[in-house]
């Protein structure tokens, strides 16, 4: 997470949207870099809301904008196998070495996902609070070019971004079946993806 006091914007850190790479660009000049634990630097809206927005409204602004940037979701959920394939996780329960996208896809269907399949849900990240408390500004990840316009003229800066936190090479690729079925048990993330304009 980001927080910018001149420009009034905090930077929310989705997992697996390249947010990694914005904060290895902007971290320097941001006010606040939340950097660990990861709890606090992937807080999601109900984390930032608790603990973060009483802070920063006392000490900054009470009208800080709030952006964040979301995956289409079966392309966060390739991201999420092919990191977890990545050396190191040999034999731990969160390694989907062995284990075909569409099994990854199907546990992560489950109610209960074993620990493989266990990486959240960008729409429960970005869920508003009760209080109103939400993100002002979604964007999508496959459109680096609308954040870094918008990053770039709200911080007046030019930014250059590097490749980071990168997943193994893998094709990531759904059966018609599990396509199919992951919309429809994932309705939400879906519907959240396609509202941004």
């Amino acid at each position: 997470m980001l927080v910018f006091s001149k420009a009034r914007l905090v930077i929310l850190s989705v997992p697996k949207t390249g947010t990694t790479a914005i904060e290895s660009a902007l971290g320097a000049r941001a006010d606040i870099w939340v950097q660990n634990p990861p709890e606090l630097k992937h807080a999601p809206v109900f984390r930032y809301n608790r603990f973060f927005r009483p802070m920063l409204e006392k000490f900054v602004a009470p009208d800080l904008e709030v952006i964040a940037v979301m995956r289409e979701p079966v392309s966060w959920l390739g991201s999420w196998w092919r990191y977890r394939q990545r050396p190191g996780l040999e034999g731990h329960p969160n390694s989907t070495q062995g284990i075909a996208f569409d099994d990854f896809v199907d546990a992560y269907c489950r109610g209960e996902r074993p620990a493989f399949a266990d990486v959240g849900s960008q729409a429960k990240f970005l869920e508003p609070s009760n209080n109103g408390t939400r993100v002002t500004r979604l964007f999508r990840y496959e459109d680096q070019p609308a954040l870094l316009r918008f990053l770039e003229h709200r911080l007046e800066t030019e930014i250059r971004l590097s490749r980071e936190n990168v997943s193994p090479d893998l094709e990531a690729r759904l059966s018609d079946r599990m396509a199919e079925k992951v919309r429809r048990k994932c309705a939400a993330e879906f519907e959240l993806y396609e509202a941004i304009p």
